[in-house]
């Protein structure tokens, strides 16, 4: 398949992973961070750190927006669903997502509450034109990827004068999580790590494309490579970056040019600055409150606000304390530095956010990682 098969050739990982040993410094450690939670994926499943020296260390960021979802913003969406004559329509990954008391979206359909899993803003749209005598919440989530659909989601519920329909905006902006990661006094009490340099985002440097991320290399001076999401993509980022380090250079550099340009997809852009603004602060799981980190919706469509409608009002719910998921979202620490996880936190039976999308680092860590090292332990005992 082209663009897929070809960034997966075996022998062509191995020139690069070649390259990537070679052209380390034994004398010093690097510490990588991917930003995105599909490239922690990519990492997991094709086991890309067994191909690295041992002096390159891989931190998993906090680039997945069910991960980064406080949990009183979950509450939020489970009391629109309870609501009389409501229908809540969501992506699939929020609905296990746990909140207080063990309850979740999946847990509050089975107790009644109209739930409904939807796989485009535009499903959420015919949802309520086919039932007009009940209120439909879209439960918008993500970062500047999805925010596109939900903005022609809007303009289009305007334009047919939908009464019934309203979006519940949770969209998060990626450069100012990773502005807040480098210098915020509060994420840096709850955690020092070192970053040399980011691995950027595929998707969303689609839509902001290339530019956003030069403060970042000139204030900051920490190197990004803009990568895709094959294996190859991240091996060659890594390269990347590693010459940069050595060269003591900090500039943006885009691995990902089949898909990404320097001004992003401007159309996309003019299309969510119609219709959201930014937000002064907005809760992310891990990181506490981030300044001007998140979008809503602007004035002239607060008619469509579910936040505006229903008079909500976010309460702040701690995690479990038994779960790791902030410190994993920060890179301070590793799943499996968690005491719950794989036993009494799995896919199955999530306790916390990172174990419940795919792209969390709890659950690419589960599904490729876990038992593999236990076969490795075994093999070593044996």
């Amino acid at each position: 398949m082209k663009y897929i098969d070809e960034f997966r050739t075996g022998d062509v990982a191995r020139i690069i992973a070649d390259k990537i040993i070679s052209e380390s410094d034994p004398g010093r450690t690097y510490h990588f961070m991917e930003f995105c939670g599909g490239h922690t994926h990519a990492i997991a499943r094709f086991g890309i750190v067994d191909l690295l020296p041992g002096n390159i260390r891989m931190i998993h960021g906090p680039g997945c927006p069910v991960c980064v979802l406080p949990i009183g913003r979950v509450e939020n969406a489970i009391q629109l669903a309870q609501m009389p004559q409501s229908i809540l329509c969501c992506y699939g990954d929020v609905l296990r997502i746990p909140a207080s008391n063990g309850m979740s979206l999946l847990k509050a359909k089975a107790q009644g509450a109209d739930v409904r899993m939807i796989y485009s803003s535009a499903d959420a749209i015919d949802i309520a034109r086919q039932n007009p005598q009940h209120q439909v919440v879209f439960f918008a989530i993500g970062f500047e990827t999805t925010t596109p659909p939900t903005a022609i989601a809007i303009k289009q519920a305007q334009q047919l004068g939908l009464k019934n329909f309203s979006v519940f905006c949770n969209h998060v902006l990626t450069p100012s999580a990773i502005s807040h990661i480098l210098q915020s006094p509060e994420v840096r009490q709850l955690g020092l790590v070192a970053i040399d340099g980011f691995i950027g985002p595929a998707h969303v440097s689609v839509v902001i494309g290339s530019q956003p991320y030069d403060y970042f290399a000139e204030e900051f001076q920490k190197p990004v490579v803009i990568a895709g999401f094959e294996p190859l993509d991240v091996m060659q980022a890594i390269l990347m970056l590693i010459r940069q380090v050595n060269s003591k250079r900090a500039v943006v550099e885009n691995e990902f040019t089949r898909a990404v340009l320097p001004q992003g997809n401007t159309k996309a852009q003019s299309l969510v600055a119609d219709v959201f603004e930014l937000r002064r602060t907005f809760e992310w799981r891990g990181l506490g409150v981030v300044p001007y980190s998140a979008l809503r919706i602007k004035s002239c469509y607060a008619d469509f606000d579910a936040e505006q409608r229903f008079q909500i009002s976010t309460p702040v719910i701690a995690d479990n304390k038994a779960c790791e998921c902030g410190a994993i979202l920060r890179g301070v620490k590793q799943p499996q530095d968690c005491k719950i996880f794989g036993s009494v936190c799995t896919p199955d039976n999530p306790v916390g956010s990172c174990m419940v999308s795919s792209e969390g680092a709890c659950a690419a860590h589960y599904r490729y990682g876990r038992f593999r090292q236990h076969r490795a332990a075994i093999a070593v005992n044996q």
